[in-house]
């Protein structure tokens, strides 16, 4: 199953609640769950912190659902 999809489905929210969250279309994040168009960085950041993971989980790079720990840049 597509993470986008299955983190969607854990909180028992549709397409268009989520896509109304990132200001976009229904259609374009259903593209985004079916893999037919690539998902820009910024909406893959809003993604991440939407559903408390990280990038690398939603793209397959990781098995760690938790994120990241966040650093500070000095």
């Amino acid at each position: 199953m597509n993470r986008l999809k299955e983190l969607r489905e854990d909180r028992d929210i549709y397409q268009k609640q989520i896509a109304k969250y990132l200001n976009i279309d229904q259609s374009n994040y259903s593209k985004y769950e079916l893999e037919k168009i690539n998902i820009p960085i910024d909406i893959l950041k809003k993604l991440a912190d939407y559903y408390n993971t990280s990038i690398d989980y939603i793209l397959y790079r990781t098995d760690e659902r938790k994120p990241y720990k966040k650093s500070i840049i000095k």
